[in-house]
């Protein structure tokens, strides 16, 4: 197969049939889906190109050959990644992979920062995500109908399953079947394991807290390719703990190792990098998109890519502002917004909460390599009976492990006693951590700023997001009940912690979802079920911007099946003149 460098194109008089904007994980999966289903496409990308593996440059460096020891220069962080360094994926191995501040900012009101994590290169946030993924379910789908917060879900699980089941037969999806109606099973390949004290820890859970059940995390890592996945050039994964560098192997799901391969194979795709979406075009007359304009990264030179069908996937808050930025006679306050709730009921996942303890004995027992996920303690809240101070729910993930020396290094000692005292294995110690389900709110929004814009001359997005009372009652009971647990579990030494807002803003989750929301009504929606935009039929949304509600789980998995339903149901109305 022709290298992906030979599909580059910066200009093109042709109209395509479809243009993809964005090339993450949606946009991978939308480029796939069309050019299997027969239609010439374009990809556009407004960062820059990254080939697999050969641009992986954090790639099997240890921390001691890197110039600053792994770490990023304090002062280029503060300067140039202040928001970018909050994210844990963030140091001197991936820090190419995240872009500068100070190059696109943004604006939040006085007191309520949001922290906007983003990845603009070919492969987005697919390079360096944290790979969990998880069905939903109806009690998810059906959530805004029955409490009355936001709209009610135009589709229900029943209509994404077989999405579900076609996108993890491609993607590989590691985890266990339990039969839990919270949490549907996957097209599972073999799970990671349990350690020792995980096991042991999962046994006394289970049996107390029945039906609740302690699973291990379901992840987009190969424990054990099927023949799928080898077939397309992907091995197992090695538990390096390096993912987010990028990983040669294609042991974790990526644009570059599993989506951007097959579409290119067709022949039919073609890739705009350091192109910068500015607008949707729109003909009035005939009420459809007809392509989108573009700003060249480098030389700032304004040009335009033609098709009859627009699908953007340039990620929650991208896709949003392009849309708003849309303007026309016909819409004069952003494409498809007729409804007034482009850019509204943005919400983001609750995190920063949990507990950890000490694991009395195990001594003699420790792990083996770094594992890509961990136990997985799915939704029980507001399932069976109704808690009394919040709605929705929370799931809890975590982990047991050893101290290491650089935890023993702080004790007291000198001499031959306390090297050899560090070398070694500390207490084991075991924490959870909750991520729970943010309410949808019309005041959590996103805009255009008036006068502000980033050095390409786009307007930047005003980022308006806070926590509700819900939601900081659900933080506190995630400490308390996480604690509660450790105890019940026989741990020692707990440990309870909720973080502050500067600590853990909005944002900071890395899932944030809304802002073009799907519904039943084209008054009180942007989209309807198949992420096709009510108000201009050949235009579609099929990234986080499109959810009604977050849910609790991770998002991804569920992006990638409206994805690729999205894009079925645009060839067939394409095909059928619809369109």
């Amino acid at each position: 197969m022709e290298p992906v460098s030979s599909f580059y194109i910066k200009t093109s008089p042709e109209r395509f049939d479809a243009i993809v904007v964005g090339s993450g994980i949606t946009g991978g999966w939308a480029a796939k889906e069309l050019t299997e289903r027969g239609l010439k496409t374009l990809m556009v990308e407004r960062g820059r190109p990254v080939e697999h593996g050969v641009d992986y440059i954090g790639e099997n460096k240890d921390p001691w050959v890197m110039p600053n020891r792994g770490k990023v220069d304090a002062t280029v962080a503060d300067e140039q990644y202040f928001n970018q360094k909050m994210c844990y994926a963030f140091d001197e191995h991936t820090q190419q992979f995240f872009n500068n501040d100070r190059d696109m900012p943004y604006s939040t009101p006085q007191g309520r920062p949001f922290s906007w994590i983003r990845g603009n290169q070919l492969g987005g946030k697919s390079l360096m995500w944290a790979r969990q993924s998880y069905r939903w379910s109806d009690l998810d789908f059906e959530a805004n109908l029955k409490d009355g917060h936001g709209v009610d879900w135009p589709i229900r699980y029943a209509d994404l399953a077989p999405w579900y089941s076609h996108v993890e037969r491609h993607v590989g999806i590691s985890g266990s079947k339990e039969n839990l109606a919270v949490l549907p099973d996957s097209e599972f390949l073999p799970a990671f394991d349990f350690n020792t004290v995980e096991l042991a820890l999962k046994k006394k859970f289970d049996a107390k807290y029945a039906p609740a059940r302690m699973i291990m995390g379901r992840t987009a890592n190969l424990r054990t390719p099927g023949e799928t996945q080898l077939a397309q050039g992907r091995g197992q994964c090695q538990a390096r703990s390096q993912c987010h560098r990028g990983c040669s192997f294609g042991a974790y799901f990526s644009t570059q190792s599993s989506t951007l391969p097959p579409a290119v194979a067709t022949g039919r795709l073609r890739i705009a990098t350091d192109s910068i979406v500015h607008s949707v075009i729109y003909d009035p007359k005939t009420n459809r998109a007809t392509g989108v304009r573009v700003i060249d990264a480098n030389t700032l030179e304004m040009r335009e890519f033609h098709a009859k069908v627009v699908v953007l996937c340039a990620s929650t808050l991208a896709s949003t502002a392009i849309l708003l930025n849309s303007k026309s006679e016909a819409f004069p306050n952003g494409l498809a917004n007729s409804s007034g709730v482009l850019g509204h009921y943005l919400m983001d996942h609750l995190f920063g909460a949990g507990a950890s303890g000490r694991v009395e004995g195990f001594e003699n027992d420790y792990y083996q390599g770094r594992r890509p996920t961990g136990p997985y303690i799915p939704r029980f809240r507001n399932v069976m009976e109704k808690h009394e101070k919040f709605l929705r729910g929370y799931a809890l993930s975590g982990g047991a492990g050893r101290e290491g020396w650089t935890s023993a290094a702080w004790k007291p000692g000198f001499g031959k006693d306390f090297k050899a005292m560090i070398r070694k294995p500390g207490a084991w110690r075991f924490g959870l951590g909750g991520q729970g389900e943010m309410l949808p709110r019309f005041e959590n929004m996103v805009s255009l700023h008036p006068t502000k814009k980033d050095k390409w001359g786009m307007p930047q997005l005003h980022i308006d997001c806070s926590y509700s009372d819900n939601d900081r009652k659900m933080q506190q009971d995630i400490a308390d009940t996480a604690a509660n647990i450790l105890e019940d579990l026989g741990l020692k030494d707990i440990e309870k912690h909720i973080k502050s807002l500067e600590d853990w803003p909005p944002g900071l989750s890395i899932h944030e979802m809304g802002t073009a929301r799907m519904g039943r009504d084209p008054k009180t929606s942007v989209l309807n079920g198949y992420n096709q935009a009510h108000d201009v039929p050949n235009l579609f949304v099929t990234d986080g911007a499109a959810m009604a509600s977050c849910a609790w789980q991770n998002p991804s998995l569920t992006f990638m099946a409206m994805t690729a339903r999205a894009c079925a149901h645009a060839v067939d109305e394409l095909k059928a003149g619809r369109i």
